[in-house]
């Protein structure tokens, strides 16, 4: 496939030249040339004799949740974040920009603060205030805190809290380099009501809950005028947002976890853009009318850790023999029809700290069976766990993988396909050996931040980490270190470091950066993201 990326390997800090300044720029949302209105007024109206009136999109699958920060999920965040807005708008290649948050200024002792646009409303009527900012960041950090995020501290592994200066002013701890804590709360920031998510908590089940069109109450472009839960949601535009109208009037997301279901909705008519194409599917959706491909390499990549804790994986020669017994050139070719890109590190080549000097491992077999007899495991026996139907022919890539190094004279190897879960489960178990059920697993993984911390630190930093799949002391010291790294191109060249240092180590077998693959309506007027979040702002018809 001929390389689609939009983003380049810079770093994507926007703290570096404005620390102890405050950010003055605006990027209005809602903008369908994605371009802000320029003085940073906003009345929310739109002419809608010059924007088309509807868009229908499906995804994979729907949430099951009014609450936005329940699940780290991207269909999840599809629907929502047109709901429940970012406040900060991140985009791939460029950088963190404004959108809630006005401003920021970095204080220079583990704080950064943040200045809220004046003009914010909930759909219900609320101001948005500091003390909602403050309490949705804090609710994701501690269990204690009485509307726990079921995320934790997911993607916000270095933020310490928050707290309401005065109405508009947040004030954001952090224990690292500010540019690494910007990339994080840029991205896990939402608008959320305190007293609208109190009032419909539900202690029993840990949860926010509603099922009706008006539990949802957010500060986005749209609210919900209709929600059959499981089935459909229908957005219309929000009167009072504070930014541009968006393009379309109404936006209606529906979900089939079968990609044979979505083209097939796709060639009918019945949606305009839908996600998560299998490559099987795609000459289907070129050989109809009206309708096209459009995908874009991922942050998303693909492998298999292999926990060092237990045998044979504790020896850095056997990891090392399994990445050279597979041919991921070959798989990407052959098994996902070119819909991926192979590589040897962690991260996609458009994350801040993807190094371009450490290239995807060679299928070898000899050195391959020289590595695995020099770790003293010959005629060993290991299965390779992998779930079917999460990532882009997943249990195929798996077999394909596992029958590649079951070719070795000494090693035998089979693939053991599962439901997703059972991989869910392992990747979080950690490294204890009487908590290891399947040491050798397959799973992707997002670096949605576009920073290469979100794609290391909870798979390999070792204190304070009890779910992290790997125990080595070297890169874990490597990534803590970089965390505290101020200056964005050192901090680049370190985790560049922490690249090379994984690929010697071999934590995982390397597999790929698969694509984002959508069918598309040739009416709309839209590009995919590297982050596969799909933003109905970024359309036109």
């Amino acid at each position: 496939m001929p390389d689609k990326e939009s983003t380049d390997r810079r770093t994507f800090l926007q703290y570096g030249g404005t620390a102890a300044a405050t950010v003055a720029s605006v990027s209005l949302a809602g903008c369908g040339n994605g371009e802000g209105n320029g003085d940073g007024e906003g009345d929310g109206d739109g002419d809608p004799a010059e924007s088309a009136a509807e868009v229908t999109i499906t995804l994979s699958q729907f949430p099951d949740t009014i609450d936005p920060l329940d699940h780290i999920t991207g269909d999840y965040f599809d629907v929502f974040d047109h709901i429940y807005e970012p406040i900060f708008d991140f985009r791939p290649g460029e950088g963190i920009f404004p959108r809630v948050v006005e401003g920021q200024e970095v204080q220079g002792d583990g704080t950064t603060d943040l200045q809220l646009r004046d003009d914010v409303v909930f759909h219900n009527g609320d101001d948005l205030t500091a003390e909602d900012v403050a309490w949705t960041i804090n609710r994701t950090l501690d269990p204690d805190f009485g509307v726990q995020s079921p995320i934790g501290t997911f993607g916000l592994g270095s933020i310490e809290g928050a707290e309401a200066v005065d109405d508009l002013t947040v004030t954001v701890e952090y224990g690292a380099a500010p540019g690494l804590a910007e990339f994080e709360y840029g991205n896990y920031g939402r608008a959320m009501n305190r007293e609208w998510s109190i009032d419909n908590h539900d202690a029993e089940n840990s949860a926010i809950s509603g099922s009706s069109p008006d539990d949802f109450n957010g500060t986005g472009p749209y609210e919900v005028v209709d929600f059959t839960s499981g089935e459909e949601i229908v957005l219309e535009r929000f009167d009072d947002y504070w930014g541009e109208a968006p393009p379309f009037q109404t936006v209606t997301f529906r979900a089939n976890t079968e990609s044979s279901g979505r083209a097939a909705a796709l060639e009918a008519g019945e949606t305009d853009l839908t996600i998560n194409v299998l490559p099987e599917d795609v000459a289907t959706i070129q050989d109809a009318s009206g309708v096209e491909i459009r995908n874009v390499t991922s942050f998303r990549t693909i492998f298999c850790p292999m926990k060092n804790t237990v045998e044979p994986y504790d020896s850095p020669e056997f990891r090392r023999a399994i990445n050279h017994a597979v041919d991921n050139e070959g798989i990407v070719e052959d098994v996902l029809s070119g819909f991926g890109r192979a590589v040897g590190q962690p991260v996609a080549p458009a994350i801040n700290g993807y190094n371009p000097d450490v290239e995807p491992y060679e299928q070898d077999v000899g050195t391959a069976e020289s590595l695995v007899e020099e770790s003293g495991y010959g005629g060993v026996d290991i299965t390779l766990t992998a779930p079917q139907g999460r990532y882009l022919n997943d249990a195929q890539v798996a077999q394909t993988a596992a029958d590649q190094i079951d070719q070795l004279s000494n090693v035998n190897c089979e693939a053991n396909i599962v439901e997703f879960p059972v991989v869910s489960d392992e990747n979080s178990a950690g490294v204890e050996p009487e908590n290891i059920t399947h040491p050798f697993y397959m799973i992707g993984w997002g670096t949605i931040t576009g920073d290469a911390d979100y794609g290391v630190q909870g798979f390999f930093t070792v204190p304070d980490n009890p779910s992290r799949t790997f125990d080595d002391e070297e890169l874990s010291d490597a990534i803590l270190e970089s965390q505290q790294i101020q200056d964005p191109d050192e901090r680049t060249q370190q985790l560049q470091e922490v690249m090379e240092i994984a690929h010697e180590k071999a934590p995982w077998l390397f597999l790929h950066v698969q694509e984002s693959i959508y069918g598309v309506n040739e009416a709309i007027q839209w590009e995919p993201r590297p982050d596969e979040v799909v933003y109905v702002e970024e359309m036109d018809r």
